[in-house]
Formats: C-alpha cells, sequence, structure tokens
C-alpha cells in the first residue's frame, strides 16, 4: 500500500510538473521558434541523463528490439508530437483553453488502456475517471466568455496533443517493468534531440540568437531539467507501480496545474468553478486509492497458501 501511495504521489507531481509546461510554453513562444526551443531542452536533458545513467547503474543498459521500438513510437508519439500539437496550438489558443481540452486525458488513457492493455475498468475506476472529468471541467469553465481567443485550429492542435501524452502514458505502462525507469527517460530524451534536430537546425538558421534575455534561457532550462528530467522520472517511477488507468486518473493534475500557474503567473482569473473543480479532483484521486487498497487485498488473498 506505501508503495502505491508513493507512486500515486510521484505521478501527480508529475503529471503538475507537465502542467506548468502549458504556461513555461506561453512564454517561451515569445522569444524562441518552436522547434529550436524543443532541441536546446533535450540537449539540457540528455546531457544530464546520459552520466547520470552511467553513473547509477554502471552500464548500458540492453534493451530488446521489440522494447526498443515500443520507446521510439512513445517518443514520438508522447515526445515529438504532443510537443509540436501543445506549443503550436498555444500559437492560438490560451492556457486556460487548453486546460479545458486536456481534460479529456483521464478519459482517453482509461479507454485506450481496456482496448489494448486489456485493463480491467471496475466500478470504481470508472467513476473515479467521471470525477476527474467532471472535475478538471469545472475548474477550467469560464464564466461570461472571458477567453481572448476561440480558435478551432488551436484548440485541434491541443486535442492531438492529449490524445498523444495518452498514447505516451500507455505506452509506458507497457514498458516500465522491461527497462528502469532512468533508462527509459534517458531513452525519451535521446530520442527528442533526436527527432527535433533537422527541423531545429533549419530555424537556427534564421533565428537572431542575440534577441534571446537571460529569463528566456532560464525558461529553458527549466523544460530541460524540470519538466524533462524530473517529471520522466517520476512518471516511470510510478508507472511502474500502477495500472494506465489508476495514472490516467491522476493526469487530472495537469490541467488543475495548469489553471493555478496561469492564475499566479499570467495573472488568468480564478474564479468558484475552478475551486470545485479542485474538489472534484481529489474526489478522484481518493476513489482511485480506495479501488487500489482493494486490488492490493484481491491480489495477497490470490498469492496465499
Amino acid at each position: 500500500m506505501k508503495q502505491t501511495i508513493v507512486a500515486y504521489i510521484k505521478i501527480s507531481l508529475a503529471m503538475a510538473i507537465v502542467g506548468s509546461s502549458v504556461v513555461a510554453g506561453k512564454l517561451i513562444l515569445s522569444s524562441f521558434p518552436i522547434f529550436l526551443a524543443s532541441e536546446f531542452r533535450f540537449i539540457i536533458a540528455t546531457l544530464i541523463l546520459i552520466p547520470l545513467l552511467l553513473w547509477q547503474e554502471k552500464r548500458i543498459p540492453v534493451i530488446k528490439p521489440k522494447v526498443l521500438f515500443i520507446l521510439f513510437l512513445q517518443a514520438l508519439t508522447g515526445v515529438f508530437l504532443f510537443n509540436i500539437f501543445m506549443l503550436y496550438g498555444l500559437k492560438f489558443t490560451t492556457a486556460i483553453e487548453a486546460g479545458v481540452i486536456t481534460s479529456t486525458l483521464p478519459a482517453v488513457i482509461g479507454v485506450i488502456s481496456f482496448l489494448f492493455l486489456k485493463e480491467r475498468l471496475t466500478m470504481k475506476k470508472i467513476t473515479g475517471i467521471i470525477f476527474a472529468v467532471i472535475g478538471v471541467l469545472l475548474m477550467n469553465m469560464i464564466s461570461g466568455g472571458t477567453s481572448s481567443v476561440n480558435s478551432l485550429l488551436g484548440n485541434s492542435l491541443i486535442l492531438g496533443a492529449v490524445l498523444t501524452e495518452a498514447l505516451f502514458i500507455t505506452l509506458g505502462k507497457s514498458v516500465s517493468s522491461k527497462v528502469t525507469p532512468l533508462a527509459i527517460s534517458t531513452m525519451m530524451s535521446l530520442f527528442g534531440l533526436i527527432l527535433f534536430l533537422p527541423f531545429a537546425i533549419y530555424e537556427a538558421r534564421n533565428f537572431t540568437f542575440s534577441t534571446v534575455g537571460i529569463m528566456d534561457w532560464l525558461n529553458i532550462l527549466y523544460f530541460g531539467v524540470v519538466i524533462t528530467v524530473v517529471a520522466f522520472l517520476l512518471m516511470y517511477q510510478g508507472l511502474s507501480k500502477v495500472s494506465a488507468s489508476s495514472a490516467g486518473v491522476l493526469t487530472s493534475m495537469l490541467p488543475l496545474s495548469t489553471v493555478i500557474l496561469s492564475f499566479l503567473i499570467l495573472k488568468e482569473e480564478i474564479l468558484f468553478s475552478h475551486v470545485l473543480g479542485m474538489l472534484f479532483v481529489l474526489a478522484a484521486i481518493f476513489i482511485l486509492s480506495k479501488e487500489s487498497t482493494t486490488e492490493e487485498k484481491e491480489s495477497e488473498t490470490a498469492i496465499s497458501p
């Protein structure tokens, strides 16, 4: 039970950090082109993770071709395509509108894990998913139409980010027991560096680096160290202990984080509906923890002599 609670905390923190990337992305887009910013992010992460991997595991891990292919698909969806969809979407929509659409993430992950990983969707899990979706929808409701942008293109791109993030988490669960969290995080960063490189080189040819200020570089550093290294490690450590559908409910922390940081940093208004939504999210996590306790008891009963 203790390991499961720790896993919940790690996944929740990871998704809260990912939620902060929506706000940080808004700030970075004012100074950097998308592919170049993403390339710098993964260069920083790779420079940290490769030495850390060699120091921690004393060798380069041997990964089977099938697992390596799944890791590449995970990087393609949750690293490459997710960042493209999210950052381009933020060009046409607000952080709060992005939060509205990311509210569907728990339900999408629950359905995908049910269809492809054959995970059992119990009534408690379904209830948790419903509470999480209701919570984040309430949390992101905007009274009186205060949003300044309502672009179909931007919202469609954010929906693409939701789908790719759902695939990222589901694929991550399928390999979490085969490779260590540190090795997976390193591969994600390395694949991200490779996938963004040709596009970043093209953008760098016409980019004036002298216009970039110290705060802009600090934002890139935050993306590389916190959003990539720290969030990846926390996510994979958590995924090795819980089901994908359970992790899906915890992704409710993403829009919750986005709303709070939009209020604190972007000075967007926080409403009563946001507070009410947060209560629903907490209720979903509580229901999920009860489901986990039941599953553990069933597992212990099944293996007892």
